[in-house]
């Protein structure tokens, strides 16, 4: 099962700006799909049932790809979307958070509907990662902005309740990049904290879901440089996976041990990962 990483272009085009493919011993095999559709590419999420890969372009279109790299469906351009994460909702929807709109909508698996927004636009001021627990709760974390306008936490949004957020997560050496559900129900955050400094301290941080109580810091310690820390997973393994940049690293979430990384790789300026088929 190959592991797959969104490569964005980056801001000085320093990144490959595609879709990049790895062995289970991090061996590169190239660019998975060279499809021109695929243009600065962000989330990631697979579709279990129907075996397709679901992909944010920068191209502002959502992609389906099969295990060969074929597009299979397509949103075609949708003006302004600017797509940023991809996950699947508990009604079986593709999400997919908004960079410009700054909110989430929603797609239909098919990607032939105009999709369906299912926050106001600008419902936090810099939304970064989100998820979804088997409750239906919706977890959105939130940075500062350019400008310094917003606060870095985690919100959360009841199901059936979706206006009314609740700040869940107070965290002063928080600044989210990305945020997954953990299999004890748990969120974890990847941190970049200030974010965008070269000497920022980076992390993964664990919250309780209940109350967003700091449960536990993961860290790399002299494993790996995990710069840049971004897009989060967890493999077929259990194995938690965080992609950074020029790098994919491994933890145990158990034991919280990092593992080491599992991909080196210049230039990867990565973004999100998944493990497909």
């Amino acid at each position: 099962m190959p592991l797959l990483v969104t490569s964005a272009a980056g801001v000085n085009g320093d990144g490959y700006g595609a879709l990049l493919a790895f062995d289970r011993d991090g061996r590169p095999l190239g660019v998975f799909s060279s499809d021109p559709r695929i243009a600065d590419p962000r989330g990631l999420a697979v579709a279990q049932r129907e075996q397709l890969l679901f992909l944010n372009s920068g191209s502002d279109r959502v992609l389906a790809l099969d295990r060969h790299g074929k597009v299979l469906r397509d949103t075609g351009p949708i003006p302004r979307l600017n797509p940023g994460g991809g996950t699947f909702g508990p009604d079986g929807r593709y999400y997919i958070g908004l960079r410009s709109a700054r909110t989430i909508m929603a797609l239909s698996v098919t990607l032939d509907d105009a999709g369906e927004r299912m926050l106001p636009a600008g419902i936090v001021p810099f939304p970064r990662g989100f998820a979804f627990n088997s409750d239906g709760v919706l977890f959105l974390s939130s940075g500062i902005g350019p400008n310094g306008e917003g606060e870095n936490t985690v919100v959360a949004f009841a199901r059936g309740q979706n206006l009314k957020a609740s700040r869940l997560v107070s965290d002063p050496e928080l600044s989210p990049l990305d945020l997954v559900v953990a299999p004890n129900g748990n969120i974890v955050v990847s941190s970049e904290h200030p974010f965008g400094l070269a000497d920022a301290a980076t992390s993964l941080r664990e919250y309780r879901a209940a109350d967003g109580d700091l449960i536990r810091v993961f860290s790399t310690g002299a494993a790996g440089e995990f710069r840049q820390p971004r897009g989060l997973r967890f493999g077929p393994d259990g194995v938690l996976y965080c992609v950074a940049r020029d790098e994919v690293m491994a933890f145990d979430f158990a034991s919280g041990r990092c593992l080491g990384a599992v991909v080196r790789y210049p230039r990867l300026n990565g973004q999100a990962l998944a493990f497909f088929p």
